[in-house]
């Protein structure tokens, strides 16, 4: 990623970079399952909705986005239009970092992310996705 000032930003490109990212933590997430590996993959989930988070708000602000891992925080960031179901998927993904990432919230996030749990989260994960994806133009999502 080049270091451009935001008024030598090349919008359409960064755009396109964090929503190439998002997409492949998505793919990984999906291998992560596969190998029966769920609190990862819902890390990776987090950070596949994180990154098309930054994609909207460089497309909405026209500057690059703040190093930020809190969802909410970044959407709201980015000026979207977030009702309360939206807002509580958010902060519940956003936990994914912090239980995955940590040693002291490991052990107990591995035991809870039952195959079933997983799927139903990757499930709204998804769905983020799919929600953040529309809100770009066709051309640059």
């Amino acid at each position: 990623m080049s270091t451009k000032s935001d008024a030598e930003l090349d919008i359409a490109k960064v755009v396109a970079f964090w929503m190439t990212e998002a997409e492949e933590a998505l793919e990984v997430a999906d291998h992560l399952i596969a190998k029966a590996d769920y609190s990862y993959a819902l890390f990776f989930g987090h950070l596949a909705v994180e990154k098309a988070l930054k994609a909207q708000y460089v497309f909405r602000q026209q500057q690059h986005a703040p190093p930020l891992h809190n969802l909410l925080r970044l959407a709201r960031a980015a000026e979207l239009d977030i009702d309360e179901e939206t807002s509580e998927k958010l902060t519940t993904v956003t936990a994914f970092n912090l239980e995955a990432r940590y040693p002291d919230f490991k052990r107990s996030f591995r035991q809870a992310c039952t195959p079933e749990y997983t799927a139903q989260q990757m499930s709204v994960i998804k769905e983020l996705m799919r929600w953040l994806r529309s809100q770009l133009p066709s051309s640059t999502a």
